[in-house]
């Protein structure tokens, strides 16, 4: 029984491993979690899949419309509308259209982690915890709300004025603010006016009262060249970027300073009218004509002369 029998068969192979084998590695950072019931959906496109990872991914405040998307990803756009409505319609993403009150429509998107109804469902599972009755308040009388200043609707430009980046107060180089040629008290107390109602147009353009005094100056030398306050407004309100403004008067300046019109030309001087001589009669022929003092006129005055 101690020799080795040749004949034993050999012992079992291991199988050739089949399907998919996982080396997974910690991440510690530039990481984002994504639950199973959105990477193995079964009815979500692959497109849809990877866009709601992708879009999940996004810090807050990133933009993540069609046009933006496409830039970003080899599909076109008419495949990413569809994605989009996929992940709309199985609660991962919902688009809002919202009107600013500069009269602009953006489109505001709202991204879940989690389907928007198994989070409802979620809730309404979830234990509930008795809440302390609130001590009773005091019923006050309201005062009366102010009347609303009727709204004006936003002045459009005359011409479409190029978005321009949000340049930095504390940049190297910014651009040399325009000075006015007179201190005219009059237009110091419009160029102020102007800029404190900006944000009637845009409430991103609220400046603080620091900056309504050093940007006046820049407004004032507008106003030296010819233009009327109105088309300075325009001017500083048109075509606004859409991303939050962190500097709006670093903007203004760059704004008053880059489309700064130039001088108006010199009127040109006009000739003094030259009044025509009085009428009058003349004394060898009682015709009339023009000249400074009573007399007679050409023909009188020949035929004296002929006549000497």
């Amino acid at each position: 029984m101690d020799k080795q029998n040749p004949s034993a068969p050999p012992c079992a192979q291991p199988r050739i491993p089949r399907g998919i084998t996982h080396i997974n590695v910690r991440h510690t950072t530039r990481f984002t979690v994504i639950g199973n019931h959105l990477a193995q959906h079964p009815e979500l496109s692959g497109l849809a899949i990877g866009l709601a990872v992708h879009i999940q991914s996004l810090p807050t405040g990133a933009r993540a419309d069609i046009k933006t998307l496409a830039a970003r990803f080899p599909e076109g756009e008419t495949r990413i509308a569809a994605a989009l409505r996929e992940l709309e319609a199985h609660g991962y993403l919902a688009r809002t259209r919202e009107r600013l009150p500069s009269g602009r429509v953006v489109t505001h998107t709202v991204s879940y982690n989690r389907p928007r109804d198994a989070e409802a469902e979620a809730q309404d599972h979830r234990p509930t915890t008795p809440q302390p009755r609130p001590a009773p308040t005091p019923t006050l009388t309201p005062a009366p709300a102010p009347t609303p200043a009727p709204a004006t609707a936003p002045v459009q430009p005359d011409a479409e004025v190029p978005p321009s980046p949000t340049p930095d107060p504390h940049s190297k180089n910014p651009l040399p603010t325009p000075e006015p040629h007179t201190h005219d008290s009059a237009a110091q107390r419009t160029a102020t006016t102007l800029l404190a109602s900006l944000h009637r147009d845009d409430p991103r353009l609220l400046l603080a009262e620091r900056d309504v005094r050093r940007l006046a100056p820049a407004v004032t030398a507008w106003l030296d060249r010819g233009a009327a306050p109105e088309a300075v407004r325009r001017t500083l309100t048109a075509s606004l970027p859409e991303d939050p403004l962190r500097h709006p008067a670093g903007l203004l300046a760059h704004r008053l300073a880059e489309l700064l019109p130039p001088p108006l030309p010199a009127a040109p001087a006009t000739r003094a009218a030259v009044r025509p001589l009085p009428l009058q009669n003349c004394d060898g022929c009682d015709r009339a004509f023009r000249a400074p003092a009573p007399g007679r006129c050409r023909d009188c005055r020949s035929d004296l002369s002929e006549a000497a």
